[in-house]
């Protein structure tokens, strides 16, 4: 026997009973109670709830379990056993609940101990059997009222009570003890007594009320099938979704459920699911209802039932309507198509501001991802860029004005030709065709209201057998109508629908936007080009002791106009100035900032200034821009447009052979010998650029061979994405290396093919000259003292120089005329007096002294005794002038060379 000790001994009924008692120290407690506890009278004692009795159907039996295994006298075979009857399958109760069973003798003592008892409590039958449960198992304080309660028992009252245990593993529980009076043959009373595990009891109660819950409340259908893939059993909402009783079900199979086809895909994914265990979810299937009309499509998802033991019980099936599922993913699909669509028309339509561009870009994301074949009509006008109001013929009220198509796209091969009184010119003409819609069609209708429209089934226009439908789209932007977009698709496509045309709407409003944009760009882009076009110098200029070649080639239209520009000045004295630049920006803007600085150079030029002078000037200028006195200037912005140009002045003497150059951060000239060497003249480097301002500009002379080349050019020659500036030089320089014999136009033509340089990214200016020197007997230059009598050697040696070239028709005027200049060096001037006679185009005499005073011509009045010999100059010379050098000052005049006969 054990110690009188254990632990705390609880007689309430199991619907009272605490989960909790104290820890056992030694074993189970007694099956008795306290005398003075009350037991639960039970008459018989009722499975747990949800615990339904499930007998095994005779004919699987008979297929599992041999006759054999039958207890009794002799053996019977399978087919003479009852129904009902024979051993039980594999796995019970017994696998999901812990049980013990054990008697107590009338003397109150155990009698009988079963194994599992032994396993239960943790107690050896050899422990157990012979002990007073109330003496050795329960606590000194309840021996009294344990022994009264076993006494009632042994007299036939029914008890039952939790008490707390310990198994063999040590683990602490809480048994339900169920205490039966017996009799034995011999009369006798007994007790026959079973614990169950009560924690594990209540938790399988807890699970199949959830189960219960889930599977008769919840809005999807379950579906339960045996090994045999027959129907065991059905919920409610199964059963409703085929408008039959659950009861109605059971035992059928998929065939009886679904037609054949799917049955049979139904019936291979159960004994998948039933041989692997692996789970087979969201497997489709089509069909009809007689409770809901038109085709129906379900979800259903199969899991392996296993028992506690891991025995195969079945399979379950949880089966969804998604038939509004499907078509809310179809329509989800189709959104996320059409912002896919959009999506990609941002991103491609537009990359360019060309308008045929823009319009093959909008088919290249129409066709076929949208439609089958597409086409892009657009106002004649809008292509001219011509102004698109109320009074242009293309915007007539009645939707029928000129169009021109200039885009189309199809996925097919084939076109229809329209022939007949009814057909419709319009949609079939080619590309670059020109065409009206008739004004009583839906397309003029279109372009009239500005709105899309549908064109589906009889109601479509278009005879073409193989269109299913199409959609007039206007292409409007800024409330104005630019064109007209058709989208149709092919027989056998989906036909649109409202959300089709939203989206065609959508897309063509982008497209109608960045052509709109296109032709606004290029109306400034053309215009800002005549400007600047105008403000070069016409062909190629004349000038004494050159020969000219000149380019400008301007950016792509994708690119604004830069301010590239050139010019060719004829100086006094045989000299030209050459003058090359390059404002800094695009646009309008940049075309009216050298249009400036190009007047401003002109006017500099004949102040008769040096190269360095002027460029100092024309920094003031440009600094004068950028002072906000310009009337498009914002001050308080902040973002005034700042003017910088590069610019190099030369000034080439025909009669010295010399050339002086100054640079505002300009490219260096390159020039090319007679023997073929180029060179690059970098001897000074190039100052700051006009506008900068705050360093002055410097000035070097070279002399230039007879018969040499000079090119002076802008960056969009040399200077590319593709390749460094040094390369770019470096090839203009190997280029230029060769004969100085070739023709400059040929040779402007080849340099231009050869660098290949800009690809429309920037402007392009050239001014290649090749430079001669007068000939000997074109150029008369005396120097005369500074006394009376070198007036009437002046007069003699001009008139013997013209005598001696042919020139008798000049002699008078010219006589007069150095006469006169001649006198006014002698009297306002000082030292020595310089003639020079010049003969080019025209004939140009120069009087040169050291006296600084500039001569002005005045209008003398009649009482003046003098005055009057400039305004005889005036009068009788194409025209004179004056200007500055190192020593004092020349003045000069110049006479046109008389016919030749």
């Amino acid at each position: 026997m054990r110690p009188q000790a254990g632990p705390a001994f609880d007689p309430t009924p199991p619907a009272a009973a605490p989960a909790t008692a104290a820890p056992a120290t030694a074993a189970p407690a007694t099956a008795a109670a306290a005398p003075d506890a009350v037991p639960e009278q039970r008459a018989e004692s009722a499975p747990p709830q949800g615990q339904q009795e499930q007998p095994q159907p005779q004919q699987e039996w008979q297929q599992e379990q041999p006759a054999s295994r039958l207890s009794g006298e002799g053996s019977l075979s399978a087919d003479d056993v009852p129904a009902g009857w024979g051993p039980g399958e594999p796995g019970s109760i017994y696998d999901y609940i812990r049980v013990a069973a054990f008697a107590i003798g009338s003397d109150g003592r155990i009698s009988q101990w079963s194994d599992r008892a032994a396993e239960f409590f943790g107690i050896t039958a050899e422990e157990a059997v012979g002990c007073d449960p109330v003496t050795t198992f329960a606590p000194r304080e309840l021996w009294r009222r344990g022994q009264d309660r076993m006494t009632e028992i042994l007299g036939g009252q029914e008890w039952v009570g939790t008490a707390p245990y310990r198994d063999t593993d040590g683990q602490e529980g809480v048994a339900e003890l169920y205490l039966m009076p017996a009799r034995g043959e011999d009369g006798g009373s007994g007790v026959v007594c079973m614990a169950v595990d009560l924690r594990r009891l209540r938790r399988i109660e807890t699970d199949l009320a959830a189960s219960e819950a889930v599977f008769g409340q919840a809005p999807t259908g379950f579906v339960l099938f045996d090994r045999a893939l027959t129907v065991q059993r059905v919920n409610e909402s199964f059963a409703e979704g085929l408008g039959l009783a659950p009861a109605d079900l059971h035992g059928l199979g998929p065939a009886d459920l679904l037609p054949r086809p799917e049955a049979e895909r139904l019936q291979q994914a159960l004994y998948r699911v039933l041989e692997t265990g692996e789970p087979v979810v969201d497997l489709r299937f089509n069909g009809t209802l007689p409770t809901k009309p038109g085709r129906r499509r379900w979800s259903i998802s199969l899991y392996r039932l296993l028992s506690a033991n891991n025995r195969t019980m079945g399979v379950a099936g949880q089966v969804v309507d998604v038939t509004g599922r499907q078509r809310a993913e179809r329509e989800a699909a189709s959104a996320r198509r059409s912002l896919a669509l959009l999506n990609e028309a941002g991103a491609h339509i537009g990359s360019t501001l060309d308008l045929e561009v823009t319009a093959k870009e909008l088919l290249d994301v129409a066709v076929p991802g949208f439609c089958d074949i597409a086409t892009v009509d657009l106002y004649s006008g809008v292509l001219a860029d011509t102004d698109l109001g109320p009074g242009h013929p293309s915007a007539r009220t009645d939707g029928a004005g000129e169009l021109r198509r200039v885009a189309s796209a199809s996925t097919v091969g084939y076109h229809s030709e329209r022939s007949g009184p009814g057909a419709l010119l319009g949609p079939r003409a080619e590309v670059g065709g020109a065409f009206c819609y008739p004004p009583g069609s839906p397309y003029a209708k279109a372009l009239r209201t500005g709105r899309s429209a549908t064109l589906n089934g009889p109601g479509n226009p278009d005879p073409d057998p193989m269109i299913q439908g199409t959609v007039v789209v206007p292409m409007v932007a800024r409330d104005t109508v630019l064109g007209l977009v058709q989208l149709s698709r092919t027989k056998g496509s989906e036909p649109f629908d409202s959300r089709d045309v939203a989206i065609a709407t959508e897309l063509v409003g982008r497209a109608a936007v960045c052509i709109d944009n296109a032709r606004l760009y290029r109306r400034e882009h053309e215009r800002a080009l005549i400007l600047q076009r105008s403000l070069l110098p016409p062909g190629n200029p004349a000038a004494s002791g050159l020969e000219i070649a000149c380019r400008y080639i301007p950016g792509s239209s994708g690119t604004e106009v830069g301010g590239d520009w050139f010019d060719v000045i004829q100086l006094p004295g045989n000299r030209t100035a050459l003058v090359i630049g390059d404002v800094m920006g695009r646009g309008l803007r940049a075309a009216v900032a050298m249009g400036q600085l190009r007047t401003a150079v002109r006017t500099l030029a004949m102040l008769d200034l040096d190269p360095a002078e002027v460029l100092t000037a024309l920094d003031e200028i440009a600094r004068g821009l950028n002072d906000g006195t310009n009337p498009d200037s914002d001050p308080e912005s902040g973002l005034d447009e700042l003017y910088l140009a590069t610019c190099v002045y030369a000034v080439y003497d025909a009669v010295t052979l010399r050339c002086t150059f100054a640079n505002a951060g300009h490219l260096p000239p390159v020039l090319v010998s007679p023997g073929g060497e180029a060179r690059m003249l970098d001897e000074l480097q190039p100052g700051l650029p006009l506008g900068v301002g705050g360093e002055p500009f410097e000035e070097f002379t070279v002399d230039i061979p007879d018969g040499a080349l000079l090119s002076l050019y802008t960056d969009g020659l040399v200077e590319s994405r593709k390749h460094q500036l040094e390369e770019g030089l470096s090839a203009l320089r190997d280029t230029l290396s060769g004969p100085t014999t070739r023709q400059l136009e040929n040779l402007c033509d080849h340099l231009l093919t050869a660098l290949d340089p800009h690809h429309g990214e920037d402007d392009i200016a050239l001014l290649m000259a090749r430079m001669h020197a007068l000939p000997e007997d074109a150029v008369g230059d005396w120097t005369l003292p500074s006394e009376p009598t070198s007036v009437a050697r002046a007069r003699e040696l001009a008139c013997a120089w013209l005598l001696a070239r042919g020139l008798d028709e000049m002699i008078d005027t010219c006589e007069l005329l150095v006469s006169e200049l001649a006198t006014n060096a002698l009297r306002h001037g000082r030292g020595d007096i310089r003639l020079r006679l010049l003969r080019d185009t025209t004939l140009v005499c120069e009087v040169w002294d050291n006296g600084y005073a500039q001569p002005r011509q005045r209008r003398a009045r009649d009482t003046d005794e003098g005055g009057r010999g400039l305004q005889l100059v005036s009068m009788l010379a194409d025209r004179w002038g004056s200007r500055r050098t190192p020593t004092g000052k020349t003045v000069w005049f110049e006479l046109a060379l008389p016919p030749t006969r």
